[in-house]
């Protein structure tokens, strides 16, 4: 009987021990170890020394012991590829240049890049007090700080509750290991599918399946560190709304991500523009409605340079309509942010997840902003800007939180039904003798589940969208006489006399207009023009406006009686063209352009008149 020995296999999910013999061959081991380790290929590599050299592989055909592989010998195995095993996770180590195994190759945002090549590190001046080397020398005085130190951030002006995300990652992967076996992992409340030792539920559940408890911390950390508008008047417009008719109104902030340079590796929300997409609007709620046009408004945005970064919405009620003071009701008596609010927020960042390399799943938290303008302390309009936690997250996708009818403060964990299981959640709290009690989540304040952010705006305002006296209408406002037709750009246009044609064109509400109207839609001839204003180019713009699609813009402008200056200039085909496009008339109902002669529109059948 040939004499029995245990070679030891280290791989990143442990070690273990394979029983052999010395005769056997390299073949019969290999299959041996992808049993054993759960692989079904050949999708693995072993080796006799840690740092991957001396492979063993089948082709050499030899006996372990012609090998030299001893009674006790470890060998190392690593993975070739993500999906070479039916484990969850096979390397979970984590680098600065590393991500975790399982986890697809993504590509972060362009501001994440940024960071990931950052020193981070907060550079202190030689104290003239308390160091005593030279000016060569550094002590605990003057050394350099990392950028997650919170006695640093606690003692900034303001002091900072949360470390920005890229210097929590900073954390955790400094020291010694280098973060070895640490992952971002995202939370789940779901049962874990597959596991055939029982009944599904709810006829059965296991520790293996069964998610575990929630208990809600306060968030270190945070994935926007600001929020800045470029200047006053976006505000200003998304305002007027709630000035003109007293209700509630919604809005998508598209903008970009920056290097907030006040927190070490911060990031900074900057919106450039606000987009309202169609809702219902009352003193006292907001109904959001089904836009058609969503798609399209993120692929003009895309070709501006913007994104979706965020919403805003208002809660404001008149106090003083002489003085014009609002309602301070939003502090800590009452609540920042309602359940319904945080469940809605927490909705819009699962839509918008955060890219992240460090993930098995390739993606963790969110930089999608949630601002609200709301009475101050002052009784004027403030803008407070909030985030939700990436536990809330995982409360809201799973369908685990409620509201409460009549408490807007407090949340409520749902309890398991035979449709769902849900794990229980529990928060820790202060009991009136002053000990620290664990509470079940039912109902939960909402403010464990809340991040603030800080909303500003600059000193020196920024336009990435040119500023007109007579602005072209904003979107889906027809409940205050505001449409967006040939009419109104035709009045626009008027308005607007100046030489530069970019900054004519520079309005986001008018170039939306341009794409998404149904007479004359540029979706497919706009991309010239688009890049014109991205990057400020007035001879792109010059060549754009000579088109023949501009032309036809201008026909259509000048059938609805207000002159256009300049039209024989650049505007169009010629005098029999125009003649001819004069006759047309545009239905006051849907705008189409008919035909002269008729006394009824052929798109809508409504009278002319």
């Amino acid at each position: 009987m040939a004499e029995t020995i245990i070679i030891r296999v280290q791989s990143p999910e442990g070690v273990k021990r394979i029983t052999a013999t010395k005769r056997e061959t390299v073949g019969t081991f290999l299959k041996k170890v992808a049993k054993e380790f759960g692989f079904r290929n050949n999708g693995f590599s072993v080796y006799t020394n840690r740092n991957r050299t001396g492979e063993i592989t089948a082709a050499q055909n030899k006996s372990l012991n012609l090998l030299k592989i001893k009674h006790g010998d470890m060998l190392f195995l690593y993975p070739s590829s993500p999906a070479g095993s039916s484990s969850e996770t096979m390397d979970t180590s984590v680098s600065q240049n590393s991500r975790p195994g399982g986890a697809p190759q993504v590509v972060e945002d362009e501001i994440d890049q940024y960071l990931i090549k950052q020193d981070g590190k907060i550079y202190r001046n030689r104290d003239q007090q308390l160091c005593r080397h030279g000016p060569l020398g550094k002590c605990v005085h003057c050394v350099p700080l990392e950028p997650f130190d919170e006695d640093y951030l606690n003692h900034l002006e303001p002091p900072v509750k949360h470390m920005s995300f890229h210097a929590y990652i900073r954390k955790l992967t400094g020291g010694a290991d280098k973060g070895k076996f640490v992952a971002l992992e995202n939370i789940s409340c779901k049962i874990k599918s597959g596991c055939e030792g029982h009944p599904p539920w709810p006829e059965g559940i296991c520790t293996k399946c069964q998610p575990s408890a929630i208990t809600l911390n306060r968030q270190k950390y945070r994935h926007v560190d600001n929020i800045m508008f470029e200047n006053h008047t976006i505000a200003d417009r998304f305002l007027d709304f709630w000035r003109k008719t007293g209700n509630q109104h919604l809005g998508y902030l598209y903008g970009r991500y920056t290097e907030h340079k006040d927190i070490p590796l911060g990031i900074r929300a900057e919106v450039a523009a606000i987009y309202e997409p169609p809702q219902i609007g009352t003193q006292n709620s907001l109904e959001i409605l089904e836009d058609p046009k969503a798609e399209v408004v993120d692929e003009i945005a895309a070709k501006l340079g913007l994104r979706k970064v965020g919403w805003i919405f208002t809660d404001l009620v008149s106090e003083d309509t002489r003085k014009g003071t609002v309602r301070y009701s939003r502090n800590k008596d009452t609540y920042f942010l309602s359940a319904e609010e945080c469940i809605t927020a927490g909705n819009f960042q699962n839509q918008q997840p955060n890219i992240c390399r460090l993930s098995p799943d390739g993606h963790f938290g969110s930089k999608f902003v949630t601002v609200v303008a709301t009475g101050g302390p002052d009784n004027q309009v403030h803008f407070e800007g909030y985030q939700v936690s990436n536990q809330c997250m995982a409360l809201v996708r799973d369908e685990c939180l409620l509201p409460c009818r009549d408490a807007p403060e407090l949340g409520y964990a749902k309890e398991s039904s035979s449709e769902q299981y849900v794990p229980d959640v529990f928060y820790k709290d202060i009991d009136k003798f002053g000990n620290e009690i664990t509470q079940l989540a039912r109902p939960l304040p909402v403010e464990y589940l809340i991040i603030d952010i800080t909303t500003t705006f600059p000193k020196d305002p920024v336009y990435t969208f040119s500023i007109s006296q007579n602005p072209f209408p904003i979107e889906n406002r027809d409940v205050l006489g505001e449409t967006q037709d040939f009419h109104s750009l035709a009045t626009y246009l008027s308005q607007n006399t100046s030489s530069i044609f970019l900054d004519i064109i520079s309005d986001f509400h008018l170039l939306l207009f341009l794409v998404t109207n149904e007479v004359m839609p540029l979706r497919d001839s706009i991309s010239l023009l688009l890049e014109a204003v991205r990057t400020k180019n007035e001879d792109l713009a010059q060549t754009w406006k000579k088109s023949e699609q501009w032309a036809t813009i201008e026909q259509l402008c000048s059938t609805v009686g207000v002159p256009l200056p300049g039209l024989q200039e650049y505007g169009a085909m010629g005098g029999s063209s125009h003649a001819v496009a004069a006759a047309m008339w545009p239905c006051q109902h849907c705008t189409f352009m008919n035909q002269p002669g008729t006394d009824h529109c052929e798109m809508c059948s409504l009278p002319r008149s």
